[in-house]
């Protein structure tokens, strides 16, 4: 059955610049381990993603459409589609000061985090530092292999893959229920959940009718 958009999937992959066959990204710990980029400390394992939600990049989200499950596929992206054009507008000045009060030292290839935007620092002349706020693949053309490894039925595994891209950024792990359609979510920042997911939820799982959601107390 072929992929559609809106389809729940796991799919695994690895991404590769285009020009010099270097791998950016990957799921697959044999894979980092065969071709020698393994990270003791990475996270490993296939991706589950909601197909046209934008949780990969456009051009890879895209590609899923129409594609069966276990088959290897090829694509190369253009920036537009995979990390962007490089933005001028992104290449900021700052004060190097700002680093020395920190007890930073900055250098090129440096990356900050300035007012909760990640940039690299490009050079450090004087009191002035320049970074480069674009994404480090900004400009870059590159290619993924990829293989769809199943379809995504269960709706609590639904819920988990929508809530993800937030629940593995600050680090936490909701109590999810699903029962007769109702679904009840315990998490800490619920208010930034509710906003974000409540509507979302019932749209992308229609067998879900209810979303309720419910703030997990910090431990004393």
């Amino acid at each position: 059955m072929a992929i559609k958009k809106g389809d729940f999937i796991e799919v695994d992959y690895i991404g590769k610049l285009l020009d010099s066959n270097e791998i950016f990204d990957l799921t697959k710990e044999e894979d980092a381990k065969k071709n020698k980029v393994h990270n003791p400390r990475a996270k490993y394992g296939s991706k589950k993603v909601c197909v046209g939600e934008g949780q990969l990049v456009n051009g890879l989200d895209e590609a899923f459409i129409g594609k069966d499950l276990d088959k290897i596929y090829n694509i190369e992206l253009t920036p537009e589609k995979a990390f962007g054009k490089k933005d001028a507008k992104l290449m900021k000045i700052v004060p190097t000061n700002i680093f020395t009060k920190q007890n930073i030292r900055p250098m090129p290839g440096l990356q900050v985090n300035i007012d909760n935007s990640i940039g690299t620092i490009k050079t450090v002349s004087g009191g002035r530092t320049i970074v480069d706020f674009n994404h480090p693949l900004a400009g870059r053309d590159v290619k993924y292999e990829f293989k769809i490894t199943k379809i995504i039925k269960d709706d609590k595994e639904k819920i988990e893959t929508l809530i993800n891209p937030i629940t593995n950024m600050l680090n936490i792990t909701p109590e999810i229920e699903v029962k007769e359609g109702n679904a009840k979510i315990k998490t800490h920042m619920k208010d930034l959940f509710e906003k974000t997911f409540k509507e979302k939820i019932t749209k992308l799982i229609p067998s879900v009718k209810k979303v309720a959601f419910e703030e997990i107390s910090a431990k004393v």
